[in-house]
């Protein structure tokens, strides 16, 4: 099965797995299973830290090392990936966030995410919660 992770999940994969559901970390660890994370999130990670919308301990190039050490594929951003993003409904207004559906849509990939917004745009969509949260960023 392929899995694009969404920002946030990418980002609790690395740093705070315990956030992850057990049945999602056994996905990601699943060696049947490719485990992808887009450049459109590392975008999305140094706009948000360059705005201040958060701060990241570590610079963002050791966030992308960390990704493929654990076995993550970097997916690119493709034309025919921007250019899906014309075709989705407006169910969500982050840019990041639409290019991510289109992306899972275009390969297709499952698409986990705990943003509740984009679960209205497929059935690739999987809504994750926090462990112990309630699936909110």
């Amino acid at each position: 099965m392929r899995l694009l992770l969404d920002t946030h999940i990418l980002l609790w994969a690395l740093a705070s797995p315990e956030r992850l559901p057990g049945e999602v970390r056994r996905l990601l660890e699943d060696p049947k299973n490719e485990v992808l994370f887009s450049a459109a999130s590392v975008w999305e990670v140094a706009i948000k830290a360059q705005v201040g919308r958060f701060s990241l301990p570590i610079p963002l190039e050791e966030v992308v090392e960390a990704a493929l050490r654990s076995g993550f594929a970097e997916l690119p951003v493709r034309s025919v990936h921007a250019a899906g993003v014309a075709r989705l409904p407006f169910l969500h207004r982050d840019p990041f966030d639409r290019l991510l559906v289109a992306q899972a849509l275009y390969e297709p990939a499952r698409l986990l995410t705990a943003d509740r917004a984009l679960a209205g745009y497929s059935d690739l969509v999987w809504l994750i919660s926090a462990a112990g949260g309630d699936g909110q960023e």
